[in-house]
């Protein structure tokens, strides 16, 4: 998640076991490992998170973005419908990491 989050401007903020938050100012994000888990892996079709969503700054940003996921561990979710997954008016990515974690990334403008 730091990686998506960083290349979004945020900025990591606190780092404790099993949790750390980003904070892109004055607001922050954190992400917490449960102490009660019932599974081994994230699974985003189970009840909970599916995913988080983030606006960027326009298509190529978006583009740049998944031209550089591979090598950061994520990989593109919907590659036949990409970028248009979300619908033919709407610019984004679908990116899903080992750990089963999904994020979107949408374009502000195209």
């Amino acid at each position: 998640m730091g990686l998506v989050l960083d290349a979004l401007g945020y900025r990591q903020f606190q780092d404790w076991p099993g949790e750390r938050s980003w904070r892109p100012g004055t607001t922050y994000l954190v992400v917490e490992q449960s102490p009660d888990l019932t599974a081994d892996r994230q699974d985003r079709c189970r009840p909970g998170l599916n995913h988080l969503a983030f606006h960027v700054g326009g298509g190529s940003a978006v583009d740049q973005f998944v031209n550089e996921a591979a090598s950061h561990g994520w990989f593109l979710m919907y590659p036949a419908d990409h970028p248009y997954a979300g619908g033919s008016d709407i610019h984004a990515a679908y990116l899903s990491n080992k750990d089963g974690y999904e994020v979107e990334l949408v374009a502000t403008d195209t």
